[in-house]
């Protein structure tokens, strides 16, 4: 999109948010530890039941954070084409972790989680806040969600 375009109304915005939910495989997932160091990586995720499912080790700074802090900023990576989720996260031990999700999360990445280390859990982030804009014309409206209700 151009800035020259016109802008998308917030539904084409959420319609086209949710395509890319669907979509996409790789996601950045910001987290912070209780000392407010940040962490930035990417993981593979699926987009099921209203959720984003994600997968890591419970060893790693990711993990930890998501377990510990519960809570998580998500982004795509095209900076033309934003797309911000605030959520809470969830920690799903393997033992834990609802079937439909870990299938679906294995259906569009081809890794069962399952089948591998024993230190991994799945994450569900529910998103309470939901951002989106191309450019600065979409600057305004572009709150879809708040407080966990869709604006749109």
């Amino acid at each position: 999109m151009k800035i020259t375009e016109p802008p998308r109304t917030p539904e084409q915005r959420k319609a086209d948010l949710l395509g890319r939910l669907e979509r996409e495989i790789d996601i950045w997932v910001a987290t912070a530890d209780a000392e407010g160091v940040p962490c930035l990586v990417p993981l593979w995720f699926v987009w099921h039941d209203g959720a984003v499912w994600l997968c890591t080790r419970l060893t790693n700074p990711t993990g930890r954070n998501l377990r510990d802090g519960r809570r998580a900023r998500l982004a795509f990576g095209d900076t033309r084409d934003v797309v911000l989720v605030d959520g809470e996260a969830r920690t799903h031990p393997m033992r834990e972790v609802p079937s439909a999700a870990a299938e679906a999360f294995h259906a569009k990445t081809g890794w069962d989680p399952r089948e591998d280390h024993a230190s991994y859990a799945f994450f569900q982030v529910l998103p309470r806040a939901v951002q989106a804009w191309c450019e600065v014309h979409e600057l305004p409206r572009r709150h879809l969600m708040r407080d966990g209700v869709w604006a749109v």
